[in-house]
């Protein structure tokens, strides 16, 4: 069983790690796992790779996680056929539905596709759509039956590493489960009128900088950045705004479903 004292230590190192913005891969679309090396964290979809694949890519990087949502499903998703009847309602936005994760079968389909994961061999998973269960989101007052998912995760796979993603507000609450915490578009976000990425206003910017800090300094929970840009003008003023802090951070296309060059 892990400690809280070795959590402590293990999220004291890996802040201090992860320092680069190469030291981050997201990418769900399919690729040679030979040609990916150097990392500290890799996020992919696992179902584009065998075990024999993820062996290649442990070999080559720290840390491999496989993708999964706790919030939603999507239609084309494997597991959406079993869980469909027992959904909350539609996401319009990203055409997924909200799922009722206190449902003992779509906890179950949930815990499965966990289960298998692990038995392919990566080192756990990175956790999408946890801010549906914040205030702001569909499913607040499905809070403790996704904190007694994660417990059971953990105590299934004790060296399990979970990513949590967004739901910064209630880190009070899933902060003993997981590794690190991601967020989405703290420099950037999506102009719905243009169809593009563009720089949040630095207030916004700072505010939401200012929250995870605040996170970090309260619960040691490593923060890591993801970040979306079409061009590299773009880019380049996502670096600028970032040079200063030390967390990590990744840049890449919306659909993530390719690989950024490092150069």
């Amino acid at each position: 069983m892990i400690t809280g004292a070795i959590l402590f230590q293990t999220a004291q190192a890996l802040a201090q790690q992860l320092t680069k913005e190469e030291q981050i891969l997201f990418t769900y679309g399919d690729f040679y796992p030979k040609d990916v090396s150097g990392y500290e964290i890799v996020v992919l979809e696992s179902a584009h790779f065998d075990s024999k694949d993820i062996q290649v890519l442990k070999q080559q990087n720290n840390t491999v996680l496989g993708y999964i949502s706790l919030g939603e499903v999507n239609e084309s998703a494997a597991h959406y056929p079993e869980i469909k009847d027992f959904s909350l309602g539609k996401n319009n936005i990203w055409n997924s539905h909200i799922l009722d994760i206190e449902n003992k079968e779509t906890s179950k389909s949930l815990m499965d596709i966990i289960k298998f994961n692990m038995k392919k061999g990566l080192d756990g998973m990175f956790l999408d759509n946890i801010d549906n269960y914040t205030k702001f989101g569909p499913t607040p007052e499905k809070k403790s039956a996704l904190l007694d998912f994660l417990k059971t995760v953990k105590i299934l796979f004790p060296k399990i590493y979970l990513m949590q993603n967004a739901g910064v507000s209630i880190i009070e609450d899933t902060h003993p489960y997981i590794n690190s915490v991601a967020k989405e578009s703290v420099v950037t976000d999506y102009d719905f009128g243009k169809n593009k990425y563009q720089l949040r206003e630095e207030e916004t910017y700072l505010r939401l900088l200012h929250e995870l800090e605040e996170a970090y300094r309260n619960y040691k929970v490593p923060v890591i950045l993801i970040e979306y840009a079409e061009t590299k003008k773009l880019k380049k003023a996502i670096d600028q705004r970032l040079e200063e802090n030390n967390w990590p951070y990744f840049i890449g296309k919306i659909d993530l479903q390719s690989i950024p060059d490092k150069n």
